[in-house]
C-alpha cells in the first residue's frame, strides 16, 4: 500500500473511532490482527460486538467507500466475525461499514449497520 494511501487509510479509521466514541460506542481494539485477516475497528454497542470495515475516500470519484466492500471482502469479514463470535460467545456479533470522505470539510462520515450479513 502505498504512503498516501496508507496515511488516508489511518486517517479515515481515527475519524471512524471518533464517530463511533460519540455514538455510544466502546472501541475494544484497532487494527486488531486475528490469523485469518485485520479487522479495522473492533467495537461494542450495548450487548453486540461489532465487527467494522473502515472505508475511507479522499475524492467523490468511483462511489461512496461502501461501494468498495466486494464479495470477497464480505466473504472475509464473515469469517472474521465467525472468529470473533468464538471469543465472545455470549455476545450478538454483527458487521458494520463506516464510510469516511475526506474530500469535503468536515469530512463525510456514513455508518451503515449490519452492512455484512450472512
Amino acid at each position: 500500500m502505498g504512503c498516501e494511501r496508507k496515511n488516508t487509510g489511518e486517517a479515515g479509521e481515527k475519524l471512524a473511532a471518533d464517530y463511533l466514541k460519540k455514538h455510544s460506542f466502546k472501541i475494544i481494539a484497532q487494527n486488531y490482527k486475528t490469523k485469518i485477516g485485520e479487522i479495522d475497528i473492533l467495537a461494542q454497542q450495548k450487548n453486540d460486538i461489532v465487527v467494522i470495515e473502515v472505508k475511507t475516500k479522499s475524492t467523490n470519484q468511483f462511489g461512496e467507500g461502501f461501494e468498495m466492500v466486494n464479495f470477497f471482502k464480505r466473504q472475509k469479514l464473515l469469517q472474521l466475525a465467525k472468529l470473533i463470535q468464538i471469543k465472545y460467545p455470549d455476545k450478538t456479533i454483527r458487521i458494520d461499514v463506516v464510510s469516511v470522505n475526506t474530500s469535503q470539510n468536515p469530512p463525510e462520515i456514513k455508518h451503515f449497520e449490519n452492512a455484512v450479513e450472512d
